[in-house]
């Protein structure tokens, strides 16, 4: 199951690769292949950016092997060049299998009427869809910030770990994406006096989901504060040393 959700997760990225260019920030050049303080879970992060992404997240943790758990993401934080939301997926198993994807918005959508009929009113009908598919087991986070944090049709489930349920993935991701490249292609340029503040709000939604994410406490437990933080950082650009974005 590890070797299957990982490889939808390289599938999209060379989608990204094929539409993007970014390069691997070498703030995390050592990340690409770490382990706990017992040296039982593995792990890896890279984090990229380009002209038109900030900062992009490929990572995985867990030990497929000996353990059932893992747990890996693949977020693209686009440049402030464009207000199309930012992507967001996380695979893991648990052992069943659960998968998070998402479109991180740029604004208030309660105030912004028109972002929300452009961005998420095209994907209520696959958010209602799985809500009834009977394979799927709805994950409610206990976090009020994860709940926050999350859009009105945010795809966030379980499912037992079979082949039928690999597939669905795939098909959603993929769809997930192949939308979010069209939008991308689509997007008028945001005004150029407006980008800086656009690009702070990014940065501080990324920063505080980052070291807000509940599973920091567990791993504290497995690698110990000083990685852990390190991780963090990665996670938002804490540590950055290329500059990415428009």
């Amino acid at each position: 199951m590890f070797d299957q959700l990982w490889s939808i997760t390289q599938e999209l990225r060379q989608k990204l690769q094929t539409r993007f260019e970014f390069q691997l920030d070498p703030s995390t050049a050592d990340l690409g292949e770490y382990s706990s303080l017992d040296g039982n879970i593995k792990g890896s992060l890279s984090a990229y950016t380009g002209r038109e992404i900030d900062w992009l997240v490929n990572a995985w943790m867990g030990n497929p092997v000996k353990s059932n758990f893992s747990t890996m993401r693949l977020t693209i934080w686009l440049g402030s060049h464009i207000l199309v939301p930012h992507l967001a997926f996380e695979f893991s198993t648990t052992p069943n299998l659960f998968f998070f994807i998402d479109y991180i918005s740029r604004t208030d959508l309660l105030s912004n009427w028109e972002y929300l009929e452009r961005y998420y009113e095209p994907v209520n009908q696959t958010f209602l869809k799985l809500q009834a598919d009977p394979r799927l087991t709805l994950f409610t986070s206990k976090s009020v910030y994860i709940r926050l944090f999350q859009s009105p049709v945010s795809l966030c489930y379980t499912a037992l770990p079979t082949e039928d349920s690999i597939e669905l993935i795939r098909a959603i991701a993929h769809e997930m994406l192949d939308r979010w490249l069209v939008w991308v292609e689509e997007a008028e340029p945001v005004p150029e006096n407006t980008r800086e503040a656009l690009a702070d709000r990014d940065l501080g939604l990324r920063r505080s989901s980052a070291e807000r994410d509940p599973g920091n406490k567990i791993a504290v437990d497995l690698f110990g504060e000083e990685l852990t933080d390190k991780l963090v950082r990665s996670l938002w650009g804490g540590d950055r040393i290329l500059k990415g974005g428009s």
